[in-house]
């Protein structure tokens, strides 16, 4: 039997991201009619407001130009993270701070690492790219005349979540000929082999379709409630599970930071999304090492503003995913299929990914399905794994003792025998790219070397030849001259965003 109706259960970025990754693969083949189906009723998290470099080839992908995600989604770039008071306050210093920047830690191709090793104490890691200097200046990553989706460093965006969602179902009803029905789905009818036979809605009514995309957020509605896919748990190896959030209105005047900053705090850690006219913010923490009044006068006192008084928003976060996030006629994406707390944009970056994973592999035909599933579930259970490892790495290589919750981390035997394995390999000789051995490591060598050596980890270093020290002493003075340039030519990052506005205005 052929598949010609698939259904997309929710909206928001996942159920569009899904709509237009199928939408763009699908669209040769005329027979297939895709749906996504909202309710007025259920609203969506709306906090996943930071992305990575990669979400720039998904809006390409999909027709989707830079100057109309500038427009429609008060949009600021973002070149990275600042990572701050994530080491020992006594020994660093307070606001101690290392960058998790876009761009290569390998100038013109080379591994500057084992001369890094030999000179730590010299210069910070960071150093090896010009996106620090560019950052703590705020500027743009573009010129005025900068090509869309190009910059002088890499960068991703911050955005208006909700705005962000509303774009691309625009983009896939209208470019795509993705359906849009509102109406809320309470449970499903199942065939007598388990799969999905149809959606009921609250009014009773039922729509079959051949295929089911679970979008439906936490409640997980397809997965968990009708197919009962069993949650891996991560929580041991991940503590945090729990965010207050607040969006905080500014001047529209200061500069904007073109980074997302994350403050370590006794119990988690905050994050602080600068956006054109407002700050998106958030405060993880560890449930068991925090409770919600010590939580809330913690984020007041980062603040500056009694938040007790305000409309802070509760999210408890489940930490772990689907052990099959496709089950028969069923694929979950976002936070249906898993969740890990929101350091360094995972959500949206496992959402796209699956979502063009699942796309690409898209089964014409019912009985495509075992074979199908059986291969993505493999690489999306791996691609968990590693983004898990990569989280809870930010912790445990820490020098952190000044709570339970750093404690914790620091002496946790919950790592994978992957990330165990790699830190020991690692105090012995850096990553290297071969380190990696698959495709689907979201987060390679290069964000490794950033995080670790941000953080002060040890490794053994190896000797190095006078060519070698004289060549990375060039490419060193090197990115020294270019960020002198781009720190003193780049546009500041407010006025490249308002001057483009004003010449979107004029056209």
């Amino acid at each position: 039997m052929k598949i010609k109706r698939v259904a997309i259960i929710g909206g928001g970025t996942a159920g569009w991201l899904a709509a237009n990754h199928l939408g763009v693969e699908l669209k040769k083949d005329s027979e297939v009619e895709i749906t996504v189906i909202e309710s007025r009723d259920i609203g969506i998290i709306g906090v996943g407001e930071g992305t990575v470099p990669h979400i720039k080839n998904s809006l390409q992908r999909f027709g989707i130009s830079e100057a109309e995600l500038l427009v429609s989604c008060d949009v600021a770039f973002k070149q990275g993270i600042k990572f701050i008071d994530w080491l020992n306050p006594d020994k660093h210093g307070s606001g101690n701070f290392y960058y998790h920047p876009f761009s290569s830690p390998y100038p013109s191709g080379f591994d500057i690492t084992p001369y890094w090793l030999a000179n730590r104490s010299e210069f910070n890691f960071s150093d090896v790219t010009e996106v620090v200097a560019v950052s703590e200046a705020m500027r743009s990553p573009k010129k005025i005349s900068s090509p869309p989706y190009v910059g002088e460093v890499d960068y991703a965006y911050h955005f208006n979540a909700v705005k962000f969602g509303k774009l691309l179902a625009r983009n896939a009803q209208e470019k795509l000929s993705v359906k849009h029905l509102v109406a809320t789905v309470t449970g499903a009818k199942k065939n007598e082999d388990g799969s999905i036979a149809a959606l009921v809605l609250d009014d009773g009514a039922e729509l079959a379709f051949d295929f089911y995309v679970d979008c439906s957020g936490f409640s997980s509605l397809l997965i968990d409630r009708e197919l009962q896919v069993p949650f891996i748990d991560k929580s041991q190896q991940v503590l945090s599970d729990t965010a207050l959030t607040l969006q905080i209105p500014t001047d529209g005047i200061s500069e904007i930071k073109p980074y997302t900053s994350a403050s370590a705090h006794k119990a988690g850690w905050i994050w602080d999304i600068p956006l054109p006219e407002r700050r998106g913010t958030g405060f993880v923490y560890s449930s068991a090492h925090m409770n919600e009044s010590e939580a809330v006068e913690n984020f007041s006192k980062y603040l500056g503003m009694d938040a007790e008084m305000l409309s802070l928003r509760k999210i408890p976060m489940k930490i772990g995913y689907r052990e099959n996030f496709w089950c028969k006629n069923c694929v979950a994406l976002g936070l249906a299929q898993g969740f890990v707390e929101p350091l360094e944009a995972t959500s949206i970056l496992l959402t796209d990914f699956s979502a063009e994973l699942f796309a690409r592999n898209f089964p014409q035909m019912k009985d495509d399905i075992e074979v199908l599933s059986g291969y993505c579930n493999k690489v999306v259970r791996y691609s968990w794994e590693r983004v898990i490892d990569f989280v809870q790495m930010h912790y445990c290589i820490s020098d952190r003792n000044d709570s339970d919750f750093w404690m914790d981390n620091t002496q946790s035997q919950s790592l994978s025998e992957t990330l165990s394995e790699r830190l020991a390999m690692w105090k012995l000789n850096h990553p290297k790219k071969p380190d990696f051995f698959s495709r689907f490591d979201l987060f390679g060598v290069d964000n490794y070397l950033y995080v670790l050596y941000g953080m002060k980890y040890i490794t053994r270093p190896a000797p190095l030849s006078n060519y070698e020290i004289d060549f990375s002493k060039a490419q060193l003075q090197h990115i020294k001259q270019l960020s002198q340039k781009f720190s003193s030519e780049l546009p500041g990052h407010r006025e490249w965003i308002t001057k483009f506005k004003h010449a979107v205005s004029r056209t």
